[in-house]
């Protein structure tokens, strides 16, 4: 960057306007790398939440966008994209003071990811066409894609910019309105993104954010009768309130939510390739990836030649100050993570796993640092192996069966991604289409395109974001029979 960019403190963004809190409150936003208040930003009431829901539906009902052509809302769209792309520096900075996430992955995945999404999308909302059905009726019959109304997009703190836009932008593509509640403790390139919305030519009230507690605000979005369908990424248990809360009212909701994958080390694996991977798949994002592999199974041959590998190779993974562009492992996003981590990791180490990496915090710049840790020899059952750390820690099972593998990566509740390591072309297609996952990677991990849906089963959700599949989750199909007597 050619110098830091300034965080001015945020508003609402309701109607295309800036606005302080109905009643005045503002809450602090913390660096994790340091500790230290960067900002602040207006603390919503549900009033507040409202007023950003009736400024999208008469946004919605005026059909100033949603009756613009496929075409013009996809050279909006494209708008966004370029705009994302020259205000990368700011968007970068952000995400990174906000998260704590390393400045060079914010640029090239976070900020990259958001523009490509807002760029795939234009391309399919050009494309939003029914279809006419034969029938023995005497009438002409045709379906039109239509878009559902007013969106409530609920996002979680650990890819603020990516997954508001992987909701955010096929809403918009087709034709809906949208409030956005980001997380509460990472909001500040939703704000950014107002402004860009704004620049674009995106409507006033066609995009309204507002950011405040998860809870109260997120509660009254999910139950408003004039929202039409919600839109979440966060935990499982929270995804089944949300979706309870949703019932009442009989909106649909998609739901991207916990996960805890495996990733299986065959023998036959090019364990070169294959460490690479399974390294790549615990540390990114610091671990706070719901997509991420926390969960090692390893064949047996090749079970303590992996072990000495992870050894020798986690420690030397750059870890430290976000800012410094080597730095591939940062802090944890709050205070609350790294207490849930260290309390994981010391309660596994208190039951007998055998640390093979890490295993404690780090003191460093007062921010909330916790090692990149390896664990093994724990039982499937012990929490730290069956419950999502949501941290850089790996917990490693050897097996010596495919069937063996298969069972253990499937024994949990969970089914938002897995993955293989192996040389063999067969195995391959036969392992992945056992696994009970939305999105499945071969000798490989965290492979993510706009093209490429993605999603979980069992409790990590439903629905799909990514891919022409995330458009059907923001429209409606309408039936129209037109009689030819």
């Amino acid at each position: 960057m050619a110098k830091t960019p300034t965080l001015r403190p945020g508003k609402l963004f309701i109607n295309g306007e800036w606005r302080e809190s109905s009643d005045g409150q503002r809450r602090d936003v913390i660096n994790p790398a340091t500790n230290v208040v960067v900002s602040s930003i207006a603390w919503a009431t549900t009033a507040d939440v409202d007023a950003a829901v009736a400024a999208a539906r008469a946004a919605f009902d005026s059909g100033e966008w949603s009756r613009l052509s496929g075409r013009e809302r996809s050279r909006v769209l494209m708008r966004i994209s370029q705009l994302i792309r020259e205000n990368s520096d700011e968007l970068a900075y952000a995400e990174s003071v906000d998260v704590g996430k390393p400045i060079t992955f914010a640029n090239i995945v976070d900020v990259n990811t958001a523009a490509d999404q807002y760029e795939y999308v234009a391309s399919l909302a050009q494309h939003l066409d029914g279809a006419t059905r034969e029938t023995p009726l005497p009438a002409f019959a045709f379906t039109r894609r239509e878009p559902l109304g007013v969106v409530g997009a609920i996002t979680p703190f650990n890819f603020p910019l990516i997954l508001s836009s992987s909701k955010i932008a096929p809403a918009l593509a087709a034709g809906n309105t949208v409030v956005h509640k980001p997380a509460s403790d990472t909001p500040l390139t939703a704000l950014l993104m107002a402004d860009i919305f704004t620049q674009a030519g995106v409507p006033a009230g066609v995009v309204n954010v507002v950011t405040g507690s998860g809870s109260a605000l997120g509660d009254h979005l999910v139950s408003h009768p004039d929202v039409n369908k919600i839109a979440f990424t966060g935990s499982t248990e929270v995804g089944q309130h949300v979706a309870s809360l949703a019932g009442q009212t009989l909106k649909p909701v998609t739901a991207e939510l916990g996960g805890n994958a495996a990733n299986i080390v065959f023998a036959d694996a090019d364990l070169e390739q294959a460490i690479g991977a399974v390294i790549s798949a615990f540390v990114f994002n610091t671990g706070q990836f719901c997509m991420g592999g926390p969960r090692l199974l390893v064949e047996r041959p090749v079970y303590e030649t992996v072990l000495g590998i992870l050894g020798q190779a986690v420690p030397g993974v750059p870890f430290g100050d976000p800012m410094n562009p080597e730095t591939v492992i940062g802090p944890l996003a709050s205070q609350n993570q790294f207490d849930k981590v260290s309390g994981i990791v010391s309660g596994a180490i208190a039951r007998g796993a055998r640390v093979v990496a890490g295993g404690s915090a780090m003191e460093l710049n007062g921010g909330f640092y916790f090692q990149p840790t390896v664990l093994a020899d724990l039982p499937s059952e012990d929490i730290a192996v069956a419950e999502e750390t949501f941290g850089p820690v790996l917990t490693v099972e050897v097996f010596d069966t495919e069937e063996e593998a298969i069972r253990l990566a499937n024994g949990t509740p969970y089914g938002l991604a897995a993955g293989l390591q192996t040389g063999n072309i067969a195995r391959a297609h036969r392992v992945s289409a056992a696994l009970d996952a939305g999105i499945v990677w071969v000798n490989a991990w965290g492979l993510l395109d706009p093209a490429v849906p993605f999603g979980g089963v069992k409790a990590s959700g439903w629905g799909r974001e990514y891919g022409p599949e995330s458009l059907e989750a923001y429209t409606r199909t309408k039936s129209v029979v037109i009689s030819t007597l």
